[in-house]
């Protein structure tokens, strides 16, 4: 079994897909309006913006969460939370054996809450 979709609410459905194209570096793959839908693809899981549906939390994996909040800001991006190290995995239950997990959080167009994790070695730290 595997994630196939996740819905984000959104209000205004032009300017959510406008932002998302634009943080995702994307178009979207797919428009129905009416009722409301707009999907991308993000790796093997699509993205639904859809007026109407319940908010989410996304959980975006990315190569280096600081370089990409730095890009972000420049962008004009609302920065929720600054890119911090949240987890050292010892192991490889939750992610990479001998990395530290970073976080960072961001406000989409809508005000949710979207997550930005990356995984870099020990040593590099």
């Amino acid at each position: 079994m595997e994630i196939l979709q996740i819905a984000q609410r959104v209000t205004d459905l032009d300017r959510a897909a406008a932002w998302y194209a634009e943080f995702l570096r994307a178009e979207p793959v797919g428009r129905f309006d009416p009722p409301g839908l707009v999907f991308f693809k993000v790796g093997s899981v699509r993205l639904l913006l859809e007026q109407g549906s319940s908010s989410s939390m996304i959980y975006f994996r990315v190569d280096d969460v600081r370089s990409l909040v730095a890009d972000a800001r420049e962008r004009g991006v609302r920065i929720d939370t600054e890119p911090h190290v949240i987890f050292r995995h010892e192991d490889d239950a939750l992610g990479p054996a001998n990395t530290q997990e970073w976080m960072a959080f961001v406000r989409d167009s809508e005000d949710n809450l979207v997550g930005l994790v990356s995984h870099q070695p020990a040593e590099e730290l």
